[in-house]
């Protein structure tokens, strides 16, 4: 049986790169089943992304990335998906690897697109996050988690249905590893490419890093 599956792309001030995007997920997915969520866009995100064949959902107001996230793990249960693929929009994640995600579905509750750290490639502060957030949820879901801070993942309708998510911005992905571990569920990599090129990233290092220890708070006391 082929799973149904949604694939989510919270989109934020990405306008320049939805129409590539697409174009490329096409071969891949029938775009009845990918779903565009514009994140209170300050530039055309939301006219592009209307135009493109997708399913879309318009935030008014940006409600960060999270929220976005989640109001995508809502439409899936709603609309009864087998799992869910999430995709950044910015073409940081090559969409050919969609199929890989696809191929290894059996694999595990959770698939987590692994970028090959290089630091000559990877900016410092991510690096130094990335590392530092990936041991200590390592550490504390009882898995090894090698890129914690990737956004292209695979979660299957169970994992959705059994997570409690309170958080709204770049730290719910972190909180999703957290509590998938200690709920049990099993966790494997798909090796992706690491693309930077010019796009913007919108993390916050003090905001976000903030965020994250106080995800470690809250873990301490479940």
């Amino acid at each position: 049986m082929n799973p149904k599956i949604l694939l989510i792309i919270p989109a934020f001030n990405a306008s320049q790169y939805i129409p590539e995007l697409v174009e490329r997920i096409r071969p891949i997915f029938d775009l009845n089943d990918v779903l565009i969520i514009n994140d209170g866009s300050s530039d055309d995100t939301a006219q592009v992304a209307r135009g493109c064949g997708c399913r879309f959902i318009d935030f008014e107001k940006n409600r960060g990335k999270g929220a976005a996230l989640k109001t995508g793990f809502e439409f899936a249960l709603n609309h009864n998906y087998d799992a869910v693929i999430t995709i950044d929009a910015d073409l940081q994640h090559k969409p050919e690897h969609l199929a890989e995600f696809i191929a290894r579905y059996e694999t595990a509750d959770i698939l987590i697109g692994t970028r090959t750290i290089e630091i000559k490639q990877m900016p410092w502060d991510r690096l130094l996050t990335n590392n530092l957030t990936s041991l200590i949820i390592s550490i504390f879901g009882t898995t090894r988690i090698r890129d914690s801070q990737s956004g292209y993942r695979l979660l299957k309708a169970d994992v959705i249905k059994k997570l409690c998510l309170k958080s709204n911005r770049y730290d719910t992905e972190s909180e999703m590893l957290f509590q998938s571990g200690y709920l049990g569920f099993t966790t494997a990599e798909v090796p992706i490419e690491t693309i930077y090129d010019d796009s913007v990233s919108f993390i916050n290092p003090l905001k976000d890093t903030c965020r994250f220890i106080g995800q470690i708070w809250k873990r301490l006391w479940y």
